[in-house]
Parts: C-alpha cells; structure tokens; sequence
C-alpha cells in the first residue's frame, strides 16, 4: 500500500480510537443528574448520554469492540505501510536488505506504537475526563448509532464471555446494583489520584463526603441553653409570638425534655402553622395537645444514621443527650442533611 493512500488511513483509525476512548471515558465520568436535566430541557444529545450510562455494559462493549477493530487496523495497515517506506531510504543508507527491513520494522512500530497511545488514548482520555459532560453529549449520539448497528455482535460477544465465566464458577447479574462499602469508595478514590484521573480537590471532595455520614452528632448540636421553648400550656398566641419574636417555627415544649440542664425525657415540639390552624378554628388548645414526638439520640450517633431516623420518625427534629442521659442539645434534618450534601 502506497503512503498516500496508508497515511490518510492511519489518520482515520487514530481518530477512531481516540473516539471510542473518549467516548468510554466521558460515559464513565459524567455525571448522570446533569445530564438527566439536560434531557429533560430537550437536548436529544444527553438523553443519549443518559441511554448509554444506563445500559453500561454494552456501552463498554462497544467500546472495547471499537478500539480493538481500530487497533488491529493500526497493525494491518500502518505499520506494514510505514516499514516499506522507511526499508528503501534505509537500504540506500548502506544496510544490508535484511536488515533495512528489520530496522524499518522497528521504526514503524515504534511509530505507530507512540502515535496509538498520544493520539489514540492519552489526549483523548484527558479531554473527555476534563468535561465530560459535554464529552458525553458531543460523543453519545454517534457512539449510540455504532453501537445499535453493531448490537448484535455485542450480544453475541456478552453471551459467550458469561458461558466462559460460568465455566470457571463466576455468576453474571448485569441487572444486580454492586454496592461498595466507604473503605472501598476511599481506596478506589486513592489510586484514582495516584493514576492522575481526578485531581487533589476532587480526592479531598471524595474523603469529606465519604466521612460525613460517620460523623458524630456533636458539631452539630444547638446547645440546650440556645433551644427556643415554651410550657405545654401555652396558648396558640403564646406559640405564634414565640416564632415571630425567635424566628423558628418549630419550638419544643418546656416540660418534655428540652430544659436547659435537666434530664431528656419525652421530647416533643409544636410547629407554629398548627398554632395558627387552632386560632382560625376559634380554639385556644394548648400547646401540649398540638405537639408531635421529637426523637431522642445520643450525642455519639453519627449523622447518616442521625438523619436515618429523623426521616423514618418524620421529625425535623432532635434531641442529642449526653452519655448520662443529660440534654446535650438540639438538631435539625436540614443541618444534618446540609452536612451530607455540601460537597455535592
């Protein structure tokens, strides 16, 4: 094959497989809610992302399938092509015919060796991982057309690989979520650093959202002395001039555990709209017949098993008690939640 016709051809697979990588990698990398909101703002082209993360396995696939074919390509064609138009310049240089073939060899594959890997894998890789939501979006639709035409390969390819799996004792349940402890998620974190596949921030990111479930109820505590109250027998009017003299609608009653030192006994709250609702229906019941169970903790209890029993308790609130039963203070869903969800 003449270079003319050899080099353009070469051009034509390396960017093939900087497609399929770049495709793999930004598939990999995106954030699905992003582009989950896209779609749903009518962009066609992330709602072929969303397709492709859903249906992974496949996507890999044909990834995989895409940079084999355009590697084994490189190798049929360029090299063969860059060897005999580096033998004839080499064996005019003054080497023996054997070995101008044999050190031309070498130089095309070295060659094509390099130009695989920069052009081919490295850059591409580097510009889908530093937008890959945007990647996701350029990449998807013709990605998606590649591999719907060659689905049926892919299948075919699936099929057999989980027969050999099968064999060796391995099941296969692409429909089954692999769940990873946080031990897990840190280490796979750690050696996404090492490998230069997210930076020092993201790592950091990563470390603080994985710690945060675990963290004790303690920073976050409003001190009893801070913890807005009023006695079970106040009135509606007490209640609502409460919330618009403190500002929260939410206030504990004064008897049921939410004194400023006492033991935590029953703790309950009353929400300031049910106050109102009892004045607009002409009634003056008292506070301690509008309250609603708060939920008691220990001071030690870490916020994701914290906001695990708010929300099964459907309180936004809770007391944190000290290891003697004293009241420690108060939380709140929302500043648990706030915790969990700043490095969102």
């Amino acid at each position: 094959m003449e270079l003319t016709l050899g080099a353009p051809l070469t051009l034509a697979l390396l960017a093939g497989n900087g497609f399929f990588v770049a495709a793999e990698f930004a598939l990999i990398a995106a954030k699905r809610p992003r582009l989950e909101r896209a779609a749903a703002g009518g962009s066609r082209a992330a709602g072929a992302a969303v397709a492709g993360i859903e249906e992974l396995t496949v996507t890999l696939a044909g990834a995989q399938l895409g940079i084999t074919m355009c590697s084994l390509g490189l190798g049929l064609v360029s090299e063969p092509v860059f060897a005999e138009t580096l033998a004839p310049p080499l064996h005019a240089a003054g080497l023996p015919g054997g070995a101008s073939h044999a050190v031309a060899f070498v130089l095309a594959l070295g060659l094509v060796t390099f130009l695989h890997m920069v052009v081919g894998e490295m850059a591409p890789k580097s510009w889908a991982i530093a937008d890959p939501e945007r990647s996701a979006t350029v990449l998807a639709p013709p990605f998606r057309a590649f591999t719907a035409l060659v689905r049926p390969v892919l299948a075919a390819l699936n099929a057999v690989t989980n027969l050999l799996l099968r064999a060796a004792g391995i099941r296969v349940d692409a429909s089954r979520n692999v769940s990873r402890t946080p031990e897990q998620l840190r280490t796979i974190a750690v050696e996404s650093r090492r490998l230069g596949l997210i930076e020092e921030t993201d790592l950091s990111l990563i470390t603080a959202a994985l710690d945060a479930p675990r963290a004790p109820l303690a920073g976050l505590v409003v001190p009893a002395s801070r913890i807005v109250s009023v006695p079970a027998s106040a009135t509606p009017r007490e209640v609502i001039e409460t919330a618009a003299r403190t500002g929260i609608i939410r206030i504990m009653l004064r008897d049921s555990g939410a004194g400023r030192s006492g033991q935590a006994g029953q703790a309950r709250m009353v929400h300031v709209r049910d106050a109102y609702l009892a004045r607009a229906r002409g009634r003056e019941t008292p506070a301690g017949e509008l309250a609603h169970p708060v939920p008691v903790m220990p001071i030690g209890t870490p916020v994701g098993e914290a906001v695990a029993t708010l929300r099964a308790r459907h309180s936004q609130l809770g007391l944190a008690v000290a290891p003697d039963g004293r009241l420690a203070g108060l939380v709140s869903l929302d500043d648990l939640l706030t915790t969990l969800l700043t490095v969102a």
